[in-house]
């Protein structure tokens, strides 16, 4: 499920997703206030593929979570 294969397309897997969450993450936000804007979006759809995909950006240093704000980590 992270990486893609044969049976999951890229955009449905957690990289594809994070690429959507990374792309919406424009501005610091809370997580109830991303989980709204990206709801919508067909290839989240889940309050669990969002947490997972998040624990994925924030693992490879891409998210940073502070005082209940995620952000973009700039380098």
């Amino acid at each position: 499920m992270i990486l893609p294969d044969k049976n999951i397309s890229l955009e449905y897997s957690i990289l594809g997703v994070g690429t959507k969450i990374l792309q919406g993450l424009n501005t610091p936000q809370t997580i109830s206030a991303l989980w709204e804007k990206v709801r919508k979006c067909k290839e989240i759809n889940t309050y669990d593929k969002l947490v997972l995909a998040l624990d994925f950006l924030y693992t490879v240093g891409l998210v940073e979570l502070s005082q209940g704000v995620i952000r973009k980590v700039v380098r």
